[in-house]
């Protein structure tokens, strides 16, 4: 029995679909059901189901972060695809492949007021072009796309009948290897001389550089754990220019210079000011190493722009000892701020209880704000784990649908594997609460087995504390603008999301919890933090170098 031309159209793309991606995250549409009959009969592809567009966008984020490709989100018409604008601007800055698919009324519909009509063609801007799929001749523009492209939307313009009389054949045909992916851009190579003082600052999206391997770097958590790590805090240190002994009456008269005489960047750097304020420094000559269209310099203070190094000489044993030494100072310091029970249990206390207890094989998700950034002053990053974080807008929309889709993609690397890898998340209360629909999982879908979120609940945003806005003198206007509390009930929340859910207000207690996941997974679990905000100013003054 033949098919309506909305189906053919349909099958051609899913079929086409199936030799770049392995999964697919659908939403419940009309306008949308010939793709979604259509990739659900595609044998070859992992088919997820979500309610909400936003947190299935993120879904399939996540899943790319984990596999390097692109990973689809198909939605029907109208609103429904002004909700995937997030995950697509995410997908975007940190170049993480995603592939947004939109059903659409046929165009000579659009803009006669037709039900759940809007204009779909150029919708996410300047984030993405649109391709518009109207016959089977305009897919191979998909196909090219999806070889070099990393944030792709796709509208496919589709007319009634939606569906036929029975449900459509899937392409049957065996493909051995999916289509090859390489959106990487060659910015050229650079010449280094390592005998200047040299600093590297890793942030998201950098790769192990040949050629550095030496050379001391300040590292993000997403970052490749380098062999000569320095902590971030030390970029205190750097900044000063020298320090002195002088007045000392224990040790000699000394100076040393503490700034380096050229940075490389390496990827996308955003985490610490400090750090950030390194980079503006006119004395500093700073070159930039990307792989990708963004050249991160926010000062425009970059002397040369590549993607690869050609170095000369060897790093002064002196300032490998200096870095290493302000490293360690940096370390002491945060270990003592923690020790220091005027703080109470904050979340900085509970990165460092997650940190701490990660193990070789781990995979991390950490939410934007607070989280990441504590994560870096624990220790992050280690050899051995898989880290991921939302740092191309740094935005904290979807992460919890993100850790799952990480979950997802993790797991099933091995499906056969007698217990699946784990995942630990770690976020803040806000940024939970503000994707808690991510915790929503249909009984016959996917699900993660082996994922812990750890929720650093200070009943509000414990990052505006530290700054300016959280100045004594603007403090009659904090709360209602900043620190907004929300009293809200978690272990409630997961109940009705059929998720675990654990408490712990101590130290100790989620120490032994997390120790207890990692020895008996509970599938899926959140384990809340409940710690305090009050006491995260003076901790950060207790940080400063």
């Amino acid at each position: 029995m033949s098919q309506p031309a909305s189906i053919v159209l349909a099958q051609a793309l899913a079929a086409q679909l199936s030799r770049h991606l392995t999964d697919v995250v659908l939403c419940p549409g009309s306008r949308n059901s010939p793709l979604s009959l259509a990739l659900i009969a595609q044998q070859r592809l992992r088919v997820h189901t979500r309610i909400d567009e936003r947190s299935a966008a993120f879904l399939a984020l996540g899943m790319a972060r984990v596999q390097g490709r692109h990973v689809a989100v198909v939605t029907t018409s109208g609103t429904a695809v002004a909700n995937c604008l997030p995950a697509m601007v995410e997908s975007a800055h940190s170049h993480t492949p995603l592939l947004m698919i939109s059903a659409d009324r046929p165009r000579r519909l659009v803009g006669t007021g037709a039900s759940q009509t809007i204009e779909q063609v150029g919708i996410f801007g300047t984030v993405a072009e649109t391709i518009q799929v109207e016959e089977t001749s305009d897919i191979s523009r998909v196909a090219q796309a999806l070889t070099r492209e990393t944030t792709v939307h796709v509208n496919v313009a589709l007319d009634t009948p939606l569906v036929g009389e029975e449900l459509p054949e899937g392409d049957t045909a065996r493909v051995m290897r999916l289509a090859p992916f390489n959106p990487r851009v060659d910015h050229g190579e650079v010449e280094l001389d390592l005998t200047r003082d040299t600093l590297v600052i890793a942030g998201d999206e950098a790769w192990e550089v040949v050629g550095l391997e030496d050379v001391p770097t300040i590292a993000e958590p997403t970052a490749p754990a380098p062999f000569r790590p320095v902590h971030p805090l030390a970029a205190a240190i750097f900044l000063r220019g020298e320090i002195s002994t002088s007045g000392s009456s224990t040790y000699a008269e000394y100076v040393a210079r503490t700034k380096p005489e050229q940075i490389v960047v390496v990827g996308h750097p955003t985490l610490h000011r400090p750090v950030l304020q390194l980079l503006a420094d006119p004395d500093i000559e700073v070159t930039v190493l990307t792989r990708t269209s963004t050249i991160t310099d926010p000062a425009g203070n970059a002397a040369h722009v590549g993607s690869r190094v050609k170095v000369t000489g060897q790093p002064r044993k002196q300032w490998l000892s200096l870095c290493a030494e302000a490293a360690q100072l940096a370390a002491d310091t945060v270990r003592e701020a923690l020790a220091d029970e005027s703080h109470g249990f904050t979340g900085l206390h509970v990165a460092a209880a997650l940190t701490d207890g990660l193990g070789v094989g781990d995979t991390v998700v950490l939410g934007a704000s607070n989280p990441v950034r504590d994560a870096s002053l624990a220790g992050l990053p280690f050899g051995g784990l898989d880290t991921f974080a939302p740092r191309g807008a740094a935005g904290i929309d979807g992460t919890v649908s993100q850790a799952v889709g990480v979950a997802l993609a993790t797991q099933s690397r091995d499906p056969e594997a007698v217990r699946a890898p784990r995942t630990v998340a770690l976020l803040g209360d806000v940024t939970f609460l503000h994707d808690v629909g991510g915790l929503l999982i249909g009984p016959e879908q996917p699900t993660p087995e082996n994922l812990t979120i750890v929720v650093a609940n200070d009943d509000g945003c414990g990052i505006f504390e530290s700054l300016e806005i959280g100045a004594e003198g603007l403090r009659d206007s904090f709360e209602q603008a900043f620190g907004t509390p929300h009293g809200m009930d978690l272990a409630a929340l997961c109940d009705a999301y059929g998720v675990r859910h654990r408490a712990v207000d101590t130290l100790p207690e989620l120490i032994m919890t997390l120790e207890d996941s990692v020895e008996e997974p509970a599938g899926f679990q959140v384990i809340e933090a409940v710690t305090t905000r009050g006491t995260r100013r003076a901790l950060d003054a207790a940080l400063s170098l």
